[in-house]
């Protein structure tokens, strides 16, 4: 039996650098092969929220590059004006009930997407999402009898974050700076708690070292102000990669009475202030990167490209793999 805590066990976070030096890393955490593959979505790509009749409709103003969940969904991916989405698991997580009257629906699959396709900023989507121009609308994980339950995360080249959540029905968004790290269970609000009491004991003294979302988030909230605010960019990357790798679990670990602790299958590093998007498989030996200043976004003439990563994405790419995707055929957003 399958229970609801095994999920995606990730982590994200933000760092916040000197001279305008910001980045955003997650890890991917997830008990089974996950299907992802790199695309590349230019501008213009007509978009429907796959929920039936009442979808929500757009047409995607920026370009980005996206990591996909079984090639049905975006789960992490930065458009060209440097925007980052990421969602995680949340087991708390309750959407609106989908019905007659209520507002166009949006897949879950697409929520990342929507927000990539639509804003340059933080701030431009929070003020976007208070409004609710949509009802999400969830369904099983693909394979699985179990709802998908996500929350979304959302950071910028100013450094601006913003946490989104649906509990009991209700979006809650928090935002600003502060939000640094996300992780799963609890709800962010207990987060924030747990972090406040580790932070008075201080992360020198002593920090909790289990693959537990609480004491992950405790772990990242610490190191991501502890490292280096300034220096030489690639030096700045490698302390971002320290702490992502520091919040992973090793490949192959499985606690069995505690399901929600998952292996971690890839981590994805965004540069915001160079415009890179690095990609790291924990099935490579080798950490690879895209380079969205080399891509053309244009409507019209930009093309659907594909990094084919690979079952448990085993492929191997190193340094900048920009040119290796390959037109390919955009994936379909799984929906009703």
């Amino acid at each position: 039996m399958i229970t609801p805590l095994e999920a995606l066990a990730c982590t994200r976070f933000v760092f916040l650098g000197d001279n305008g030096n910001v980045v955003t890393a997650r890890s991917m955490d997830w008990r089974y092969e996950i299907g992802t593959n790199l695309y590349v979505l230019p501008r213009g790509m007509e978009r429907s929220g796959e929920a039936g009749p009442n979808s929500l409709k757009w047409t995607s103003r920026y370009g980005s590059v996206v990591a996909t969940g079984y090639d049905v969904s975006t789960t992490d991916g930065a458009n060209e004006a440097g925007l980052v989405a990421n969602v995680l698991w949340l087991a708390e997580a309750g959407y609106p009930e989908f019905k007659a009257g209520s507002k166009p629906g949006l897949t879950i699959a697409a929520w990342a997407q929507y927000a990539l396709d639509n804003f340059a900023t933080v701030a431009e989507a929070v003020a976007d999402f208070e409004k609710e121009p949509f009802t999400i609308v969830t369904d099983n994980v693909p394979g699985q009898n179990r709802l998908t339950t996500l929350h979304l995360s959302l950071s910028d080249a100013s450094g601006d974050s913003a946490i989104i959540e649906y509990i009991d029905g209700k979006q809650i968004i928090h935002h600003g700076r502060q939000y640094q790290v996300m992780t799963n269970s609890p709800v962010y609000d207990q987060q924030l708690a747990l972090a406040s009491y580790w932070k008075g004991i201080g992360g020198t003294v002593m920090l909790p070292g289990t693959n537990r979302a609480a004491d992950r988030f405790t772990r990242a909230s610490f190191y991501a102000n502890a490292i280096p605010k300034s220096g030489e960019p690639n030096s700045l990357l490698a302390s971002v990669f320290g702490v992502i790798r520091n919040v992973s679990v090793p490949l192959g670990i499985a606690t069995p009475d505690e399901p929600e602790i998952s292996s971690t299958r890839w981590r994805t590093v965004f540069d915001h202030k160079r415009q890179l998007y690095f990609f790291e498989s924990a099935m490579t030996p080798n950490t690879f990167w895209v380079d969205l200043k080399k891509i053309d976004f244009a409507a019209g003439s930009g093309k659907v490209m594909r990094l084919d990563l690979g079952e448990n994405q085993v492929h191997t790419f190193s340094g900048d793999s920009t040119a290796y995707f390959e037109e390919a055929k955009p994936f379909k957003f799984q929906g009703l």
